[in-house]
């Protein structure tokens, strides 16, 4: 049988389609350019929808408000029966606070070291008590994370109250105990008028009711590091110290980051441990913060505008911190990976 002249020189009526039915049809540079910018105009606008009612939200909750300080900032504002009249001075209220020699030598100082103090060593003790449940059993680790959770469900006031009950003059423990070692007059001695002590104070309530978050937050991160990890440091020759700054530290970086970048925004604008305390609540300039001042602005001296724009710069300063933090945090992921 002679074979067909199609399968011998791909001639004839079908040698075309013999020849192309298993190949794919051309592609359409066109149609794939489309394609494709329609992938990645989904790919960018999906993430902004799903998180678009949480951004509503918040913009109605944070944004809004903040709007409404910054524009108040920019006026002297007197309120009147049913509402209230703003007329704009422009930065007039920046002016005055920036050359302000108690934001300066008084109220910027308080903060920041305050903060500053706060924040070192609410981490210090939270990472020691995370080292100490992490070494405990199950029963007592779930215990102990029990009993340091009180400290961090206490609302702030009655914390505050209850140091206040412990430093009061004359009777209170630790002036009696300071007294009785011969330490102070308990008669004479207040905690609370002088700068020092009370922000020494502050601090110890401030970090009695901050560590537990800590302790718990680098436990977790503990948690997840893999043993053989310290074993392998062991059978180097490292000791406890060694292990914990080798090992420890760059494992769970991104947890103290986070964890530090948290503590500073909450120490930073600590107002109800100082304006709960006798004095903090405007009667010793000395002792004001950022947060207590712009209160005192505008609520005791009915200077609103200059209250808002105490706020407005506490913001700013705040949120440069946290830029600061967010980008060391980032670069760390970058270097991870």
């Amino acid at each position: 049988m002679k074979p067909s002249k199609t399968l011998i020189d791909g001639s004839g009526p079908d040698a075309g389609d013999t020849l192309t039915a298993g190949r794919p049809a051309p592609a359409n540079p066109t149609t794939d350019k489309a394609a494709l910018r329609r992938r990645r105009r989904v790919e960018l606008t999906r993430p902004w929808l799903l998180l678009a009612p949480a951004l509503i939200v918040l913009a109605g909750l944070l944004l809004w408000p903040l709007i409404q300080v910054g524009k108040l900032s920019l006026q002297d504002y007197e309120v009147k029966f049913g509402g209230g009249v703003g007329t704009f001075t422009g930065f007039d209220h920046y002016a005055d606070l920036l050359t302000s020699g108690l934001l300066w030598k008084t109220v910027l100082p308080n903060t920041v070291f305050f903060a500053v103090a706060c924040v070192g060593l609410t981490i210090a003790l939270g990472t020691l008590v995370a080292l100490l449940l992490n070494r405990l059993g199950t029963t007592w680790r779930l215990i102990c994370s029990i009993a340091i959770l009180a400290a961090w469900a206490m609302p702030a006031v009655t914390g505050t109250y209850v140091w206040i009950w412990l430093f009061q003059p004359q009777d209170g423990l630790f002036s009696q105990l300071a007294g009785a070692a011969g330490l102070i007059d308990p008669a004479t001695t207040n905690w609370f008028t002088e700068r020092l002590p009370f922000y020494a104070i502050a601090t110890v309530n401030v970090v009695h009711h901050g560590f537990p978050f800590v302790a718990i937050t680098v436990l977790a991160g503990l948690l997840t590091i893999p043993k053989e990890l310290y074993e392998a440091g062991m059978l180097d020759g490292a000791n406890a110290w060694q292990r914990f700054w080798k090992i420890t530290v760059p494992t769970i970086k991104p947890v103290f980051l986070v964890v530090t970048i948290l503590s500073t925004i909450w120490d930073f604008k600590v107002f109800t441990q100082i304006f709960v305390m006798p004095g903090g609540n405007g009667s010793n300039p000395d002792v004001y913060n950022l947060g207590v001042f712009s209160y005192i602005e505008a609520f005791a001296k009915n200077d609103y505008g200059a209250g808002s724009a105490a706020a407005v710069l506490l913001t700013l300063l705040l949120l440069a911190i946290t830029i600061v933090y967010i980008r060391t945090l980032f670069r760390q992921g970058e270097e991870d990976l």
